[in-house]
């Protein structure tokens, strides 16, 4: 691995059904299949579901995301914690964008709540706080 790769990973080389080397320090359940909306949607009807978007070739959603982890002290019981890998899933978020009426972005994080989307932000305005306060 490269300084480069050592600073800014190496999603080229990432295998696309694995988890990111990003995602080691929650419990998150890889989104990766627009069929498996139908399922959380159905999660969020007894516990809310958190669907982080995140672009692996992005400086600035690594950052957020590594932010976003580092401040996660949300009991798993309380909510479900969703990866999504826009590089590889695209179309995976534009069925997100279609379902919910919520405008593509990258990172994002969308939270659900009995099968709707009640909170939606990006980019540095993703945050813990932020995200409790809405569950």
């Amino acid at each position: 691995m490269g300084l480069f790769d050592s600073i800014f990973g190496n999603p080229q080389g990432q295998d696309a059904n694995k988890k990111s080397s990003d995602t080691q320090q929650l419990p998150w359940t890889i989104l990766n299949r627009s069929e498996q909306l139908d399922e959380l949607v159905e999660n969020s009807q007894s516990t809310p579901v958190a669907i982080f978007k995140h672009s692996t070739s992005c400086g600035i959603s690594r950052m957020v995301l590594k932010q976003f982890e580092s401040e996660y002290d949300i009991p798993s019981n309380t909510l479900q914690p969703v990866y999504l890998d826009l590089k590889a899933y695209r179309a995976v978020s534009n069925t997100i964008a279609q379902r919910f009426g919520i405008r593509h972005e990258s990172p994002q994080l969308l939270l659900l709540k009995n099968g709707n989307v009640v909170y939606s932000d990006s980019h540095g305005a993703i945050s813990v706080a932020a995200l409790k306060a809405h569950l």
